[in-house]
């Protein structure tokens, strides 16, 4: 058995899909190429790059929602189910799981394809917690969605 399939079978991850990646999650909101400057010093892919690129495309989401500037005020339950190589093509999915007063929750999926086929697999995921920033550098509140009513009391 393979080290990937291992690894997969104790974590549960997904195994790798011919089928492609999420449907249901809508385009990604990253998507970029593995290149050799993204190395670790055993050649593969480097956990911190993938880190960086998820909360590039949290950021994204975040400060969509919040009509503003955002910072990353913790990451958590970040899962790695497989490695991603030079070459691969990796797609960072994004969206809202809740919204505070001036905090927003992004869960973000990493999925990788090969660079010579179709074959997807998620090989990251992970939970970003933001809070909305206003000029003066301090949390503020999350403005209502764009058509969300506000009720006064």
């Amino acid at each position: 058995m393979s080290q990937v399939s291992q690894v997969s079978q104790v974590s549960g991850a997904q195994e790798p899909s011919p089928a492609g990646q999420p449907t249901d999650r809508g385009p990604p909101v990253i998507r970029t190429i593995a290149m050799p400057s993204d190395t670790n010093p055993a050649g593969d892919i480097f956990g911190g790059w993938l880190m960086a690129q998820m909360d590039l495309a949290a950021g994204n989401v975040a400060a969509r929602r919040a009509r503003g500037r955002c910072a990353t005020i913790s990451v958590e339950a970040m899962t790695f189910h497989h490695p991603v190589f030079v070459g691969d093509e990796v797609s960072l999915y994004a969206w809202i799981v809740a919204v505070g007063r001036s905090s927003i929750r992004i869960q973000v999926e990493v999925w990788r394809r090969e660079r010579e086929g179709e074959v997807t697999m998620k090989v990251t995921e992970g939970l970003f917690t933001f809070v909305a920033i206003g000029e003066d550098r301090r949390s503020r509140a999350v403005p209502p969605e764009i058509g969300e009513q506000v009720s006064a009391g």
